[in-house]
């Protein structure tokens, strides 16, 4: 593989938690400062990723939870293939909301599939791409009905119960998984995006961070939910 000069760096956490707002207040910010930023999604960030995007949160959808992670780990694939990795070796930073530690936490622990199955396919799905730093954005379950609502999709329709699994999961992965940094994300808007500032500016200053730490999950043991 082709040397990856940019900056990776992830957005995740439980729906609701900001992930998308934050993403955005910490892009404009990074290309304030002139830099190159690739602001991307998952499941999405390719046309044939966003197609799957689609079937996925459709509600009128029930999928098998091996389906559901198969789907999005295929979206992945193409997504990282397609946008992350070029992006990458162009010496950009690429700001994902969400990518291989949301299959952990959704299909992994809260669908019981196990952080094994998890691992495997995300190692596959990734071309064992490890992000430089995720930053996890912590909410109690029931913060997300407190939280500004439109039209639910299909994971944002599933009860209480497997919302709260997520959340567990998500504190305990950013204990565990290299470069992840938990954050309270019920702190007001503008102070949660300084403190994600003060984070992320050590790793963009420099002309060529490096990205590739090993595999999660390569000579360890896959971990339990």
């Amino acid at each position: 593989m082709r040397q990856l000069t940019g900056t990776f760096i992830v957005m995740e956490g439980p729906d609701k938690s900001g992930k998308s707002t934050q993403a955005l207040l910490l892009v404009r910010a990074l290309r304030g400062r002139g830099l190159s930023v690739v602001h991307t999604r998952e499941p999405g960030g390719t046309s044939l990723a966003e197609a799957v995007r689609r079937i996925l949160l459709d509600p009128r959808q029930r999928i098998h939870p091996l389906s559901e992670l198969l789907l999005y780990e295929a979206a992945r694939a193409q997504h990282t293939h397609e946008t992350i990795l070029p992006a990458l070796r162009a010496g950009r930073i690429v700001l994902s909301e969400r990518y291989t530690m949301a299959s952990l936490a959704y299909q992994g622990c809260a669908r019981g599939l196990g952080l094994g199955v998890a691992r495997t396919l995300n190692r596959i799905a990734s071309f064992r791409l490890v992000p430089r730093l995720t930053l996890v954005l912590d909410i109690p379950e029931p913060e997300f009905d407190l939280r500004p609502r439109g039209r639910l999709d299909r994971i944002e329709l599933e009860g209480a119960r497997f919302r709260k699994k997520v959340a567990e999961a998500y504190r305990r992965l950013s204990r565990t998984e290299p470069g992840t940094v938990l954050l309270n994300g019920r702190l007001a808007r503008q102070k949660l995006h300084r403190k994600i500032l003060r984070i992320v500016e050590p790793l963009v200053k420099r002309l060529n961070p490096p990205n590739a730490r090993p595999p999660a999950g390569r000579g360890s043991r896959p971990g339990a939910c």
